[in-house]
């Protein structure tokens, strides 16, 4: 049995790997979502990231088609106690933005749609400047005293305003955030190290890196002059064409033949043996793509291999 992680100062225990939504009604239809959603339970996993505004970027979709898989899929097998589910706000369509009218509209919406009475962990998807941390974090904290929501949680926010969110929660004695998801993976370091990980260290939050196979690049199938079919493939080419990307999949095979494991396995591990990391979050839009994922649980690197991949991404 894999050894759960405590979240932060949440409480919650979840699996070393988080699955990714953002698939879910999008480039995995809904049979083929309850497919890797059933794999992933069945190998131990509990730990679910959507957001309400996943697949609002398809045309035709209106956002939350994400949300609604995942609710249909905790009814149809009767496992809400046993799954963490975390979504976000602020980005979906009809629901802008952190004014405290928002946050809580638009988490009544997810709670529709996920078909559920509490959210385990409720993110800010990326944060409103303009909106004081005051109205943020009090909106929210109404949430977690309605039992509408279990814990909260920050993404895409800077060093300055998390420690302004984190400050007042403390002062206030107001729900406080527990863990963070930045963006973060080999060849996207600057993203999260420095401050913003260096305050995640300090306050003692988790960290749930987003992207952590850098839209595909990091399964190692993208290679330079090489074309492949799939939804992300520009962002993973321009990696692959980088000569950063050429030393990171260099590292990355090297290592990936030493212990016979997937590329997507190695880089997984190297994010999850991180400071402050938790779980890193990664998605699979067929069912055959989930092991190279859920190998990060077993996989452990040498320091000498940790340090090799270091190296080649700095």
């Amino acid at each position: 049995m894999t050894s759960l992680r405590t979240l932060g100062s949440s409480g919650l225990e979840v699996f070393p790997l988080c699955l990714g939504g953002n698939v879910f009604g999008w480039t995995a239809d809904e049979e083929t979502s309850f497919a890797v959603l059933d794999a992933y339970a069945e190998a131990g996993g509990n730990f679910v990231d959507t957001a309400d505004s996943y697949s609002a970027w398809i045309e035709g979709h209106k956002g939350g088609e994400s949300e609604t898989v995942l609710g249909k899929w905790i009814k149809s097998r009767g496992n809400r106690d046993r799954v963490v589910v975390a979504t976000k706000v602020s980005q979906h369509p009809e629901y802008q933005g952190l004014s405290a009218a928002n946050i809580k509209a638009a988490a009544d919406a997810s709670l529709r749609r996920l078909d559920t009475d509490y959210i385990d962990l409720y993110y800010t998807h990326f944060d409103k400047p303009e909106i004081p941390v005051e109205e943020i974090i009090g909106a929210l904290d109404e949430l977690v005293r309605a039992g509408k929501v279990r814990h909260i949680a920050a993404s895409n926010i800077s060093p300055e305003r998390l420690k302004a969110s984190l400050d007042f929660s403390d002062r206030e004695g107001l729900a406080r955030y527990v863990a963070l998801q930045p963006h973060y993976n080999l060849v996207s370091r600057d993203t999260y190290e420095g401050p913003l990980r260096d305050l995640v260290a300090a306050e003692g939050l988790a960290a749930v890196p987003y992207f952590s196979l850098a839209a595909g690049f990091l399964t190692g199938k993208y290679r330079p002059g090489t074309k492949v079919d799939s939804a992300r493939a520009g962002r993973a080419q321009e990696y692959a064409d980088s000569e950063r990307g050429q030393k990171v999949l260099a590292a990355l095979d090297e290592i990936a033949a030493a212990h016979d494991a997937p590329v997507a396995t190695v880089a997984l591990a190297w994010l999850a043996a991180q400071p402050t990391i938790t779980a890193p979050i990664a998605s699979a839009r067929t069912v055959e793509q989930l092991p190279a994922l859920l190998g990060v649980v077993d996989l452990k690197l040498t320091e000498k291999e940790l340090t090799q991949l270091t190296e080649a991404s700095a």
